[in-house]
């Protein structure tokens, strides 16, 4: 009796199978191909990865190539270029953009991370985050006028330091590099996104001392943009990316970290199956990941004011959100 219900079990499935495969036929619809760029390789960006090696953006109708930039500012010259279809970055990078001579704009069509992903890391043991520990000493930090630097000079001059005075931040360091130059450097304090962060803790060679993150709050930090042309001729490819975006933030949201951890290995040769299960617990528990695709336009003003606190960005030269963000998609995603 149980083999004659497993037989029809089977039998269930392969006719569903079946009818599935007859209707895309009858659609005659091919995948749409999207070359993709992240900025870098990061458990950050856990959701995206979900979303490839899961099959959602397949499913939405997309055939997708992704390359990792290994910058913020290459990543916007792959996309004004038009090497690059969608990009992952930072959302300051849109923000410049906008105010300047480029007849290309760039619009954020979909959000990714909560909030800032990377931790600053000490040498040595300090007790409860003393923040003063850090007065006269040197960090790597990231690129000049990157997201992560901005939102680490925040951090600072929240907890009383100037970035500009009180420390000597190192920012010609390049992402790759970042871990190499630590280990054979003497800084006393360094930023990194995870898996670093946790495999230099683990290996002894770094102790935890603050999220970023958790020190600005919540802000959309990374996010997907498009040229203004392609969202224009593309729309069907936009909405496809955003709905298998918003089902992978979904999974994301109610999948263990050891679950998620089998999915993000592959992205990242060398790490342990613990440094990654760490990675995705700290990240958890600083609610790094959206629950949703729409894109906050009062983080972009919390992000513009800590440009111009930066002086990156003009007072006058704010660009309002609407300008540069659009939420039609991500409202109707699904």
């Amino acid at each position: 009796m149980g083999s004659l219900k497993n037989a029809v079990c089977i039998a269930a499935v392969a006719i569903a199978a079946l009818g599935q495969t007859v209707a895309q036929a009858q659609t005659g619809k091919p995948l749409i191909k999207v070359r993709y760029e992240e900025v870098i390789r990061s458990v950050l960006y856990l959701p995206s990865y979900v979303a490839i090696s899961q099959g959602y953006y397949k499913d939405a109708g997309l055939d997708v190539t992704m390359k990792t930039s290994q910058g913020g500012d290459k990543a916007m010259a792959a996309l004004l270029s038009n090497s690059a279809d969608i990009v992952l970055m930072g959302p300051e990078v849109p923000v410049y953009v906008q105010n300047s001579e480029s007849p290309v704009k760039v619009k954020i069509f979909s959000g990714l991370t909560a909030t800032d992903g990377f931790m600053l890391m000490s040498r040595s043991p300090v007790a409860k985050a003393d923040w003063s520990a850090i007065k006269g000493k040197t960090m790597i930090g990231w690129r000049s006028a990157s997201t992560p630097l901005v939102y680490l000079e925040g951090a600072l001059r929240k907890n009383g330091i100037d970035p500009k005075k009180d420390v000597t931040i190192v920012t010609n360091i390049g992402a790759a590099a970042h871990v190499g130059a630590w280990l054979s450097g003497k800084q006393e304090f360094g930023l990194f996104p995870e898996p670093d962060a946790s495999s230099l803790e683990k290996d002894g060679k770094a102790y935890f001392f603050a999220s970023i993150g958790n020190e600005i709050g919540p802000v959309d930090y990374t996010v997907f943009t498009a040229t203004d042309a392609y969202i224009k001729k593309n729309p069907e490819a936009i909405q496809a990316w955003t709905n298998g975006t918003a089902r992978a933030l979904k999974f994301v949201e109610q999948s263990s970290s050891a679950e998620l951890a089998k999915i993000a290995l592959p992205y990242f040769p060398g790490i342990t199956p613990d440094q990654m299960v760490a990675a995705i617990e700290r990240y958890k528990k600083y609610k790094m990941w959206k629950t949703t695709p729409v894109v906050e336009e009062a983080a972009l003003d919390r992000l513009q004011d800590l440009l111009v606190a930066s002086g990156l960005l003009e007072t006058g030269k704010r660009v309002k959100p609407s300008a540069i963000v659009v939420n039609d998609f991500a409202k109707l995603a699904k």
